[in-house]
């Protein structure tokens, strides 16, 4: 059944866990993202949870370390998969960990650690961290069928909050609709489920790395005025990148700005500093 390379090339098989579990033979059709919420590649119990593959940042090397857990086209165990419900692991469904968080209690720290420094908020990943994710879902595309597409929307995390990814998220898919839909999503989306991973994670970015028509990646230090006081927003910018390179936190910003839950920007907005 299964058609093409079975290992992304470069990918660690170190927690190889198909032997112990072997799966269901299928034909990957759909991505779906997870965030471990953790900082290291975790046990998953033994393989008992595992994705097919997970992505560790090399913040330093400003790249991705890829682990393989199980072939490209055998079933993972990473999402509930309810009796008598729809089929979720086991229905063409490609899983991928990202090591990180996307948690916004995590956005800027983590006990005692920086983000962007030690570890990653992916709903505000660095353009390195998207570029690379971009070339997986473009191999996984020209090597599997995967569509470069994620026609959903990917909210943010907010655990507890209304309006927020987990749970009853108001983007989780429906049975009918998960046996129909074919690209990338997040754990969010999946039905039986109720994780809100990876949050508002930039997809549009990785698809366009993916497609080959991303821009030039913005400047670390931003478009600032001549005074510093204000500063344009540009394609892949967050409130908490934007707060993190100019000093000052991302809840200052959205007071100091008006901006309102949840803190969306666009590109062109312009954003006071003091």
């Amino acid at each position: 059944m299964a058609k093409g390379p079975q290992k992304y090339p470069g990918a660690s098989t170190a927690y190889w866990y198909g032997r112990k579990y072997p799966g269901s033979a299928m034909e990957s059709n759909v991505g779906v993202l997870h965030t471990t919420e953790g900082r290291s590649v975790p046990s998953y119990g033994g393989g008992a949870s595992a994705p097919n593959l997970t992505a560790l940042p090399d913040i330093k090397g400003r790249r991705l370390r890829w682990y393989q857990h199980f072939d490209i086209d055998r079933s993972s165990r990473a999402l509930v998969n309810r009796s008598g419900g729809v089929e979720t692991n086991t229905l063409n469904a490609l899983q991928v960990e990202l090591v990180g968080t996307c948690d916004e209690r995590h956005a800027e720290t983590w006990s005692g650690k920086k983000a962007g420094v030690d570890y990653l908020f992916w709903p505000d990943a660095p353009d390195w961290a998207l570029a690379e994710l971009g070339k997986f879902v473009r191999w996984c595309h020209d090597n599997h069928g995967i569509k470069m597409s994620s026609p959903l929307t990917w909210k943010p995390y907010n655990k507890g909050q209304r309006g927020g990814s987990y749970g009853a998220n108001g983007v989780r898919l429906s049975g009918s609709q998960w046996l129909n839909f074919y690209g990338w999503c997040g754990h969010q989306h999946v039905p039986e489920n109720s994780h809100g991973d990876p949050g508002d994670i930039d997809m549009a970015r990785v698809l366009a790395h993916a497609r080959g028509t991303a821009d030039e990646a913005p400047d670390d230090e931003g478009s600032d005025d001549a005074d510093g006081d204000t500063y344009v927003v540009r394609a892949g910018d967050t409130l908490s990148s934007i707060a993190r390179a100019h000093g000052t936190s991302w809840q200052y910003l959205a007071g100091a700005n008006g901006i309102c839950p949840p803190h969306t920007i666009h590109p062109g907005d312009t954003i006071k500093l003091k």
